[in-house]
């Protein structure tokens, strides 16, 4: 029987030890990174498929914070819009309490003016609260784009206003909302959509005409035209109790069409106007119509073109009568424009919460991608520990190996 014998040299044997001592060296450096930067991914080098993932959460997560800091930017002008909002509409409120008190039949004109420098005051104020701005200098209410002063007026020919911008309302998305609400929408009048008009009153002597707001319907065939109503004459029966006023209508300056209406007599005088079968606009008579007495109703432009009508009526007023014909066309208007703000706020509060509910979104995309990150790159810490323990007591063990085997030398034992 044979023995085969094998001989390790001293020298290779020493080096296979350095060797078998460096890779645990740097095993036990790698964890000990690794648990102080608790990352189970350090380089990409270590995981280039955990690293890709993590690099794209970070990138996603910037993204949502980046979306979220622009949120913050729109969700604060739109909070100043609704405030501003809320600012007009108590200024309105304001002044319409003011022209139910100017058309008290006991006022004096004199006191009425002062009602009038009352409204006009009030009125400079809600010009300015209209046409504010944001942080950045852009208007609140410019809608899809507008100048700096977005309403301006009134125009040199009469009260009309114009809206210096674009109308329409911004489209949200499922990261932002607009940063500005339509202001043309809030307050300015269309003939088609509002359909508001205005009825004037020229007065023959003896005369004490007023008429009811006007009321409009099928402004499609209405199509936002003037109409001029000349009285040419009115009839009292008394046998049957009634009154007759004759009349005749023109639309925008155009062909004169003669008319009458009927009413028992003291109430008030139903008149309708119609564009061939179809009712446009009705209204009635009070007071005491005339010969020679003329109404014009002319379709408003804008909330702000119903104060300063007001305001001038009531100013102007010379009786009563007139003052209460300034008040009733003045209210009516002043109650739509009412409507179309309040609609507007509300739409702001509506993308106030939607803001908010974009950012809990934002906040739940936000934790989903940092628990991927987190997966792909973050160590578990007990894991960790465990491992460089283990790693350090066999570096411990190995250090202690090398140094025993060091002494099993030839020489030693020649010695």
């Amino acid at each position: 029987m044979t023995s085969s014998f094998f001989r390790v040299s001293t020298a290779n044997m020493y080096d296979a030890s350095v060797r078998n001592l460096a890779t645990r060296q740097k095993t036990l450096v790698d964890l000990q990174e690794n648990l102080t930067s608790g990352k189970r991914v350090v380089r990409a080098s270590d995981d280039p498929v955990a690293a890709a993932q993590a690099e794209r959460a970070l990138t996603r997560i910037n993204r949502i914070q980046s979306e979220q800091r622009a949120l913050d930017v729109q969700r604060g002008a739109v909070a100043l819009a609704e405030s501003t909002l809320g600012d007009a509409v108590s200024l309105v409120q304001e002044m319409r309490q003011l022209i139910v008190a100017a058309g008290s039949g006991t006022l004096k004109s004199e006191d009425r003016k002062t009602y009038a420098n009352q409204l006009q005051s009030l009125r400079d104020q809600f010009s300015e609260v209209i046409n504010r701005k944001d942080t950045n200098g852009v208007p609140l209410l410019g809608a899809l784009g507008s100048a700096l002063q977005a309403f301006a007026g009134p125009a040199l020919s009469g009260s009309d206003y114009r809206f210096d911008g674009l109308p329409g309302q911004a489209a949200s998305s499922g990261t932002d909302i607009s940063s500005a609400l339509d202001g043309h929408a809030a307050l300015m009048f269309d003939p088609v959509r509002d359909g508001i008009y205005t009825a004037g009153v020229t007065r023959a002597a003896g005369s004490s005409l007023v008429t009811s707001a006007v009321t409009t319907s099928n402004r499609q065939a209405l199509a936002g035209a003037d109409y001029k109503m000349s009285i040419t004459g009115v009839t009292v029966d008394p046998v049957n109790g009634t009154t007759t006023v004759s009349y005749a209508l023109s639309m925008n300056g155009g062909t004169t069409s003669s008319h009458t209406a009927t009413a028992p007599t003291g109430q008030p005088i139903p008149i309708e106007i119609k564009q061939g079968t179809d009712t446009v606009m009705s209204f009635s008579l009070t007071g005491t119509p005339a010969a020679g007495d003329e109404v014009s109703m002319k379709p408003s432009s804008s909330l702000m073109g119903t104060l300063d009508s007001a305001i001038r009526g009531i100013a102007g007023a010379g009786d009563s009568v007139a003052a209460a014909q300034a008040v009733g066309q003045a209210l009516a208007n002043i109650d739509a424009g009412m409507e179309r703000l309040h609609n507007m706020r509300g739409y702001a509060g509506e993308l106030l919460n939607r803001a908010d509910r974009i950012s809990h979104d934002q906040e739940g995309r936000a934790l989903q991608l940092e628990g991927d990150r987190s997966r792909a790159e973050d160590l578990d810490m007990v894991r960790g520990i465990s491992d460089f323990q283990n790693a350090h007591v066999g570096y411990q063990a190995a250090l202690q190996s090398y140094a025993q085997v060091q002494k099993l030398s030839l020489f030693d034992y020649m010695r």
